[in-house]
This record gives structure tokens, C-alpha cells and sequence, in this order.
């Protein structure tokens, strides 16, 4: 067994791994020629016009509504479904907040179901651990990269007549039973952020295969068509992003399959660990791996996740990070504190909800034991094969070491 280097003993890598190259001559052209045309609005171009069309047509839906990040896409969503104040919103617990803001904008009440501790997915049995009366509308997260268990969860919702708003900034085109993440619920909100598999620095998509909600999504991104439907916000992604996003998009398929190939390789050169495993995939999925959950097995191993999380960094894999249950989303403190608008203490407290409901440690015990076993290494499509298996070298020796 080799002697481990936060140890005194010889890393497996000392040269920096590569950055992930996102932009290319081709994103270069495509601004300047926007910035030339003069037409830096929506209004006046016609890249994010062409972007609404190509991006739901890659995904398999038919209309796509831009906006200006992930959260806007949802808040496009949740506003395109008209639901009333006081509302109940199932989703997550492990989501960035983005996905919780559009619900408090709306005035309506997050709700947190449990996890799957295989995949750390929301599940229909969870949803419904927490359904009430109140519940109009779930938000699946496909964390990660990995698509929940669509199928149940959409049969719940139909019986239960509630929203299905997929939550797919992780996780553009990720597949579960042959279809595209985004395209089985009513509506699915992407991101274009900096880190996602395509990106605009900021930006998002809200796509859907319904006729009537197309008219919903766009007017609510478009200041509601400026209040003759309704009251919206003004959430124009500019042409620039527009520019940058179509050619980014053509790119999409490669950067997918090089993260998959590169993600199963890692794979098979830890699956037989005893004290760490790949991310399970659930039957009918495929992962597209926004980042690459490692699941550790406390049992199995005499050190905690920091301390292997340490030792992985002395043999020159610096990109590793022990989740905590602290991330979860319902320990922020603002949300726990219930600021939102002003100190009104609203949505909970006005007269459309009045009942009471509380954040904080405790609410899924699932995911708090979970999360902290797992972490997250930096999984994208510059990584040559040597690098991962650089990665599985590191993987393999710390775990020899601190196995039971």
C-alpha cells in the first residue's frame, strides 16, 4: 500500500489539472457581429428569437421562453402558471436558492420533501410525506446531472391535479426513459450560468410543449406584453447572451458525451471500493454530471469526509469538496428568519396561508445524514483520460489507506 501524501509520501499528481475552455473563436464572432448590427435589445435582433426556437427544439419541446438566469426561468414558470398566494411548493432540500426565490416572489410557501440517499433526488413517496391540502405545484431538481424518477412523481401529480416545474440547470440533456429533462412536466426551467454545461455568463430558458402556456411564459418575461395579460417582470435576455447561447448550444452534444465518457471511466476504475462508490443510476436515466457526487461509506472507513476530502487534495486532486448539512437549503438563515418582505413575516403570515410552518435542522433527516457523506469532484469535457485516471489513482490509494 502506498504511502499517503498528506502523509509524507509521494502524490499521485503534481501538475495543475486543465481549466475548462468554454468560449472559442466562434462565441467571439458571434458578439462582434451583434455588437456591429447595432441591435443590442431582443427587441431589435433576432439571436434570442432564434435561441427560443433551436434550444426547445434540441430539448424535444416546442416553445421556449430566454430570460436572464436559472431563477428567472423557474420564477417565468411559476408565474406563467397564474397560482394564487398561499400556495404550497414542494421541492428540495438540496438546490442552490435559487430555485426557492421565485416561490417567495410569488408569494407561495416552499415545502421540502426528503431525499433518495442513492441519488439524493426528491422522490413521489417524499412528495407526498409532505402534501397537504395547500399543495399546488412540485419542483423537481435533477441534481447534479441525474434525472429524478420522473414517472411516479408525474402519476402523483396527476392524481393530485398539482404543477410539474422541472428544475434542470444541472442537467441539460440529461435523459430519463427516452425523453429530455424539461419536456415531461408542464413546464422545465434551464440555466445558462457561468458553470453549467452551456452558458451565457448568465441567462436561462423556460421551455414547454404547451400552447397556452407559451403565450404565459413570454408575456411574464416581457413585463407581462407590458400589462395586458398580466403583471410580470421584465426578465429580456439581452442579444449578446442570445449570440454566445446558440453557439453554445451547437457545442451542447460534445460537451455531454465527453462528460459521460470521462464519468464512466472514473467509474469502473472505483466501483469495487468498499469505502467509496459512483453515483447511482436509477433504471432509464443517463447522467450528464454538472459535478460528480462520490459517495463515501462511513461504515467502511476509519477517517471522516473532511479528512478523506484532505488526503484526496495532497495527492493533487485540489477540486474536491465535502458537502455539508449545512448547505441544506432550509438552514439559510433568512429563510429560518422568514425575511422576505420587509419583517411582514409574508407569505407565511398574511391571511392567504395562516398556518404555520417552520425551516431549520430536522425537516429531512435523509438528506442531513446523506449529504455530508458525499463529495462532489469537478467533472467537464477538458479532462483528458489521463486525467481521470489521475483522479481514480488518488481515489483508489486513500481509500486503501483508510479502509476499515
Amino acid at each position: 500500500m502506498d504511502k499517503l501524501a498528506i502523509e509524507g509520501g509521494k502524490p499521485v499528481r503534481t501538475k495543475p489539472f486543465p481549466p475548462r475552455i468554454q468560449m472559442g473563436i466562434e462565441e467571439e464572432r458571434a458578439v462582434i457581429e451583434v455588437i456591429r448590427s447595432n441591435a443590442l435589445c431582443r427587441l431589435d435582433g433576432t439571436k434570442v428569437k432564434e435561441l427560443e426556437r433551436a434550444f426547445p427544439a434540441h430539448m424535444g419541446a416546442k416553445y421556449g421562453a430566454a430570460s436572464t438566469s436559472g431563477t428567472s426561468a423557474i420564477h417565468v414558470a411559476l408565474g406563467a402558471a397564474r397560482l394564487n398566494p398561499g400556495g404550497e411548493v414542494i421541492t428540495t432540500p438540496l438546490t442552490d436558492v435559487g430555485t426557492i426565490i421565485p416561490i417567495l416572489m410569488q408569494n407561495l410557501i416552499p415545502v421540502f420533501a426528503d431525499v433518495d440517499p442513492l441519488t439524493c433526488n426528491i422522490t413521489a413517496d417524499t412528495i407526498r410525506e409532505v402534501m397537504t391540502d395547500k399543495t399546488v405545484a412540485v419542483i423537481p431538481v435533477h441534481l447534479w446531472g441525474q434525472a429524478c424518477d420522473l414517472d411516479p412523481i408525474l402519476e402523483l401529480a396527476e392524481d393530485k391535479d398539482l404543477w410539474v416545474l422541472e428544475d434542470c440547470s444541472q442537467s441539460h440533456d440529461a435523459i430519463y426513459k427516452g425523453k429530455k429533462v424539461g419536456t415531461m412536466g408542464d413546464m422545465g426551467c434551464f440555466s445558462f450560468q457561468q458553470s453549467k454545461h452551456m452558458t451565457t455568463g448568465d441567462g436561462g430558458m423556460t421551455i414547454t410543449n404547451d400552447d397556452d402556456l407559451a403565450s404565459a411564459t413570454a408575456a411574464f418575461a416581457l413585463k407581462g406584453d407590458y400589462f395586458n395579460m398580466f403583471v410580470g417582470m421584465n426578465y429580456r435576455m439581452t442579444e449578446l447572451q442570445g449570440a454566445v447561447a446558440l453557439e453554445q448550444l451547437k457545442k451542447l452534444n460534445g460537451i455531454v458525451e465527453r462528460r459521460q465518457r470521462n464519468a464512466d471511466r472514473l467509474n469502473k476504475q472505483i466501483s469495487g471500493l468498499e469505502g467509496a462508490h459512483p453515483p447511482h443510476i436509477i433504471k432509464g436515466a443517463t447522467h450528464v454530471y454538472w459535478l460528480y457526487p462520490l459517495f463515501l461509506r462511513p461504515e467502511k472507513l476509519k477517517v471522516t469526509p473532511k479528512q478523506f476530502s484532505e488526503a484526496l487534495a495532497a495527492e493533487g486532486i485540489p477540486f474536491v469538496s465535502p458537502r455539508s448539512s449545512e448547505e441544506l437549503v432550509y438552514t439559510r438563515p433568512a429563510l429560518m428568519q422568514k425575511r422576505v418582505f420587509g419583517d411582514s413575516k409574508c407569505p407565511w403570515d398574511c391571511h392567504f396561508y395562516g398556518r404555520k410552518r417552520d425551516y431549520g435542522p430536522g425537516l429531512c433527516p435523509t438528506a442531513e445524514s446523506t449529504l455530508p457523506n458525499i463529495l462532489t469532484v469537478t467533472m467537464h469535457e477538458c479532462l483528458t483520460y489521463d486525467d481521470i485516471d489521475d483522479m481514480a489513482e488518488a481515489i483508489v490509494k486513500v481509500e486503501a489507506n483508510y479502509r476499515k
